[in-house]
């Protein structure tokens, strides 16, 4: 938090710095004169950046969305694996269940720390190795409960499915010729504000530090949000949570 704050400043302060120059090296009214020019072109380039920082926030604001509904249907595929073992009557359901809670624990204890660092431990996956395997055998020899043993595969297929997807989110962030593209496009669009030519140097200074402001703002919060398992905003484990404590036989959080 502490950084963002450091990181905002620094970016009003720049711009107040270069409004300073522009005012010093040429006066208000010889700018005054090309308001009209510098406006259109002002229109256009906050117009075009405006669009690019809207569609970026959103879409990785929708990326983290994403990413914390898929943390909630891991835990309710994993939870959902643990309720039909219970309704076979087969020598592996008792360790399918272990195997839930064992997946569950790691999750909790070694995967969520981990993935702040961009890696995800491999336990889980040999984890869910091991549940496949332990199915396939159940199924093969599953006469009296064959849907069970059908249900059991298709919420672990979901299992798989879900990890995979956390898998490659541990790992997605934005590409750098995009935050390219936002930094150099706010130098530009608050550089261009600054060639106004107004009379009142007090008003000009004040939207200035306005425009910095907001768009700093913006690129912290898109920074933070890139990432849905790093930074300041990430995905919180509420689903494995909730499934601990069902599997665990505990009250929920």
């Amino acid at each position: 938090m502490l950084s963002n704050i450091l990181i905002i400043i620094g970016c009003v302060v720049a711009a107040t710095l270069f409004l300073f120059l522009v005012t010093r090296t040429s006066a208000a009214h010889a700018r005054k004169e090309s308001n009209d020019f510098t406006g259109a072109v002002v229109a256009v380039i906050g117009t075009t950046y405006a669009v690019i920082l809207a569609f970026t926030l959103a879409g990785v604001w929708a990326m983290s969305q994403q990413a914390q509904a898929n943390e909630e249907q891991e835990a309710n595929a994993l939870v959902n694996v643990f309720r039909i073992a219970s309704q076979l009557k087969d020598p592996n359901a008792r360790a399918i269940q272990e195997l839930c809670v064992r997946y569950v624990d790691n999750a909790l204890q070694r995967e969520w720390p981990a993935m702040l660092k961009q890696q995800l431990p491999p336990e889980g996956g040999e984890i869910i190795n091991q549940l496949w395997k332990l199915a396939g055998e159940s199924q093969a020899h599953a006469q009296p409960d064959a849907i069970a043993a059908y249900q059991l595969m298709e919420e672990l297929r979901g299992l798989t499915q879900y990890r995979r997807i956390r898998a490659m989110q541990v790992r997605e962030a934005l590409p750098g010729i995009l935050w390219a593209v936002l930094v150099v496009g706010g130098i530009i669009t608050v550089a261009s504000s600054c060639f106004f030519g107004v009379p009142n140097f007090r008003f000009h200074l004040l939207q200035v530090l306005v425009l910095s402001f907001l768009i700093a703002l913006v690129l912290v919060a898109i920074a933070d949000i890139d990432q849905p398992y790093q930074g300041q905003v990430t995905v919180a484990p509420q689903g494995f949570q909730f499934a601990a404590s069902t599997l665990h036989n505990l009250p929920s959080p």
